[in-house]
C-alpha cells in the first residue's frame, strides 16, 4: 500500500467510521444525545444507553430514521450487572465493540466540610464508578482483538478546582486520572483514550442556572464535533491529556 504523501490525505479503516459499534451512555439527552446522533449519521451502529427509556428510546429512532442503525437499552451504568449487560448486549446485537463513549453523569456538589454523605456518594456512583465499571467490562473484548477508542466526557470542573463544587469536581479530577490509567494500560494493546473536560454546555442540567447566558455557552454539536474528531484520527496518533474546550466569552452574567 502507497504511503500517503506529505500533503495527502488519510483515508481507509483509521478515518472511516462506517460499520463500527458504539455505546454512549446516557445518550438520550445532551451531550450524549449530540454524540450518539453524530456516531450514527457516520455510519456508526450505535447502542443508546441511560436509565430513563423514553429518551434513548426516541435518540435511537432519529437513527433509525435516517437510515442508521441503533438500539436503546436501558441500564444504570453505576451498578455493576447493568454495565456488564449493557456491554453483553453490544456484543450479541452487532457481535464487537470498537467504541465506548462515557458520558452519563449527575451534578452536584457542596463544600467538602458539611458535604452530605449521600450526595457524594450517589455523585461518585454515576461519575467515576460508572466509567470504571463500562471500561472493566469493554477492555477485555477491545484488548482481544487489539483495537478500541474510549472516550470520556469529563468537566471544565475536572481541572479546575471550585469551591463548594465536591463531589461532582472529585469526580472529574478522578475521571480524568482514570483516563489515564486505561491509556498507558492499554495502548500496546492497539486502545486509544480521549477525556474532554467541556466548560458550560447548555443541558438538561445547565439550561435553567441563575446567571448563565446560554448564548455564550457551548452546544452538545460542539462536543459531538470533537468526538468525531478524535475517533477519525489515524490509529497511531495520540492526543492526549485531558482536552479542555471552553468558549471565548464568559457565559456567566456578570463575570468578569
Amino acid at each position: 500500500m502507497q504511503k500517503p504523501g506529505p500533503f495527502q490525505a488519510r483515508s481507509g479503516p483509521d478515518t472511516d467510521l462506517r460499520g463500527q459499534t458504539a455505546i454512549v451512555t446516557g445518550g438520550g439527552t445532551g451531550i450524549g444525545q449530540a454524540v450518539a446522533l453524530a456516531l450514527g449519521a457516520a455510519g456508526v451502529r450505535v447502542v443508546i444507553a441511560g436509565r430513563r427509556l423514553g429518551p434513548i428510546q426516541a435518540t435511537a429512532q432519529r437513527i433509525l430514521d435516517a437510515g442508521g442503525d441503533a438500539l436503546p437499552i436501558q441500564a444504570d451504568v453505576s451498578q455493576e450487572a447493568d454495565a456488564e449487560r449493557l456491554v453483553r448486549g453490544a456484543l450479541e446485537a452487532f457481535g464487537a465493540l470498537d467504541i465506548l463513549v462515557n458520558n452519563a453523569a449527575v451534578d452536584g456538589g457542596g463544600y467538602i466540610h458539611d458535604h452530605d454523605i449521600a450526595e457524594w456518594d450517589r455523585i461518585m456512583a454515576n461519575n467515576l464508578r460508572g466509567p470504571f465499571l463500562m471500561c472493566r467490562f469493554a477492555l477485555p473484548h477491545m484488548r482481544a482483538r487489539r483495537r478500541g477508542h474510549i472516550i470520556n466526557i469529563s468537566s471544565e470542573s475536572g481541572v479546575e478546582y471550585y469551591e463548594g463544587n465536591g463531589a461532582y469536581g472529585v469526580s472529574k479530577h478522578g475521571l480524568n486520572a482514570l483516563g489515564e490509567y486505561v491509556q498507558r494500560e492499554n495502548q500496546a494493546h492497539g486502545i486509544r483514550v480521549n477525556t474532554i473536560c467541556p466548560g458550560m454546555v447548555v443541558t438538561e442540567m445547565s439550561r435553567d442556572l441563575p446567571g448563565l447566558d446560554l448564548d455564550l455557552c457551548l452546544m452538545p454539536s460542539d462536543i459531538a464535533d470533537l468526538v468525531t474528531f478524535l475517533l477519525t484520527r489515524s490509529e497511531n496518533i495520540k492526543i492526549g491529556l485531558p482536552i479542555l474546550i471552553q468558549t471565548m466569552r464568559n457565559p456567566w452574567a456578570g463575570d468578569a
